[in-house]
Order: structure tokens, then sequence, then C-alpha cells
């Protein structure tokens, strides 16, 4: 009898991405998933705390309080965060990296309200992880002239034996999948282990689970959102190099 309650216990785990609704798009079969309505929830959240920080700034005092504080806090560390790490070039990326962080710190740690991460689901990381990369490069073939870019491909060598090429090609390609499948494989695995908590332990999880939801969905949440976004800074940042601080100068 125990081998059976075991059986069925450990027949309630699930992990998996499931679809909840299908429909038909240009003869296609396509289903609504349980990530798609996650992420639905999590962008809905993100517009209406927008909004209400956007009324709190208008109508802010000069002595901020209450709702405004926790807004200028968060502007101002997010700001900070990206001063130290990008420098000269953190200006023109406040927004978009204060964005990314935030997204995927409310993704990674909204298996608190019961939904499923949409970033345990490599279809949400690898966009991300690909514009990461289209920025690199786009940054890089602005700021720096093609001689140099020939240069630092075919490195260490010179560029008439661009014996590296190759090498270094991957290893650019490399980038986002590394990005994102670090993402996606540390908040799944979180998901996974709390998945096996409450499938194998039934009612004795609902005990004791708080202090692995610290551990799983926030500070390991919190920690990939800050490695994902410091990785993407520092790129961009060596992909700027020096032209971006000539550019200014000029």
């Amino acid at each position: 009898m125990e081998h059976g309650i075991w059986l069925t216990a450990a027949d309630s785990i699930d992990v998996m991405v499931h679809g909840l609704v299908k429909y038909h798009f240009f003869g296609h079969e396509v289903w609504l998933t349980t990530t798609h309505v996650s992420l639905l929830i999590v962008v809905a959240l993100l517009i209406c705390f927008s909004i209400a920080a956007g009324r709190a700034i208008r109508k802010g005092t000069e002595v901020p309080s209450g709702f405004q504080n926790v807004v200028e806090l968060i502007v101002e560390k997010l700001d900070g965060m990206i001063d130290s790490t990008m420098g000269r070039n953190a200006k023109k990326y406040y927004n978009y990296i204060g964005t990314v962080f935030i997204f995927i710190l409310v993704s990674n740690i909204s298996g608190l309200m019961g939904l499923r991460p949409p970033t345990a689901d490599y279809g949400v990381t690898l966009p991300l992880g690909i514009l990461t990369f289209l920025l690199i490069h786009y940054n890089e073939f602005r700021y720096q002239k093609l001689p140099d870019i020939w240069k630092e491909k075919c490195s260490p060598l010179p560029p008439w034996l661009p014996i590296w090429l190759p090498i270094n090609i991957i290893s650019d390609v490399a980038v986002p999948v590394s990005l994102s499948l670090r993402l996606f494989a540390n908040i799944l695995s979180g998901t996974i282990m709390m998945a096996l908590v409450y499938g194998l332990l039934g009612w004795f999880a609902t005990i004791w689970p708080a202090a692995l939801h610290v551990y799983f969905d926030l500070f390991s949440g919190a920690i990939q959102t800050y490695v994902f976004c410091m990785l993407t800074m520092t790129y961009i940042s060596n992909a700027i190099g020096d032209g971006g601080e000539a550019a200014k100068e000029a």
C-alpha cells in the first residue's frame, strides 16, 4: 500500500508545458500553452505596475513617500547597476536593460504566484539571447572599423592568416545559446525541484516549503536575472569598445 501511495505521488509530478486551447492559423495547428498564459499574466502585471508607477511619478512630491519611494528606489538601483558596468554608454541602455531585468525577475519568481515560470521555457529565453546577440553586433559594426573587426575575428594571429576565424565565429554564435540555456536550465531545475517536493511529499510539503521557495524562486531567480543582464551589458560594452567614447567626445 505504501508503495502504491508513492507511485501515485510520483505520477502527480508535472513540469511539462501543456496545450490549453487549440486553433488553426493559416492551415497550421497552433496551441495556446501554459507558457503563453503565464507570460500574458506577467506582462499584464508589469503593464499595470508601469501605469501606476507613471502616475506616482507625475503626481509625485519632492520628498518621495509610499509607492513613489519604491519606484524611485527601483529606478535608482537599476541605473546604478547599469552605470557601474557600462560607464559612458550606460545612458543609452537604461530603458532596455531595466526592462529586461524587471521582466526576467518577475518571470523567474512567478512560481510564487502558482504560475509555471515563463523563463522555464526555452522559447522565452532564446529570443532574449538573440536580442543580446543582435545588439552586440549592431554596436560592433556601428562603433568599430571593419579592419579592426577583421583583426579581432582573426586574433591572435595576423589578419592575413585567419586560422582562428571559424573558432571566433562559433564563439560569437555561442553567446545567445549560452545566455539563453543558462537562464532556462536554472529556472527549469528550480521548477522541477519544487514539483518533486510537492508531488512526492503531498500535504506534508505545505508545512515547510517557504525556505525552498526563498532559494529556488527568489534567490536563484534574482541571481540568474543579474547574471543575464550583467553579461548582456558586458558583451555590449566590449562591442562598443573605445568607439563609443570617441563618438561622444566628437
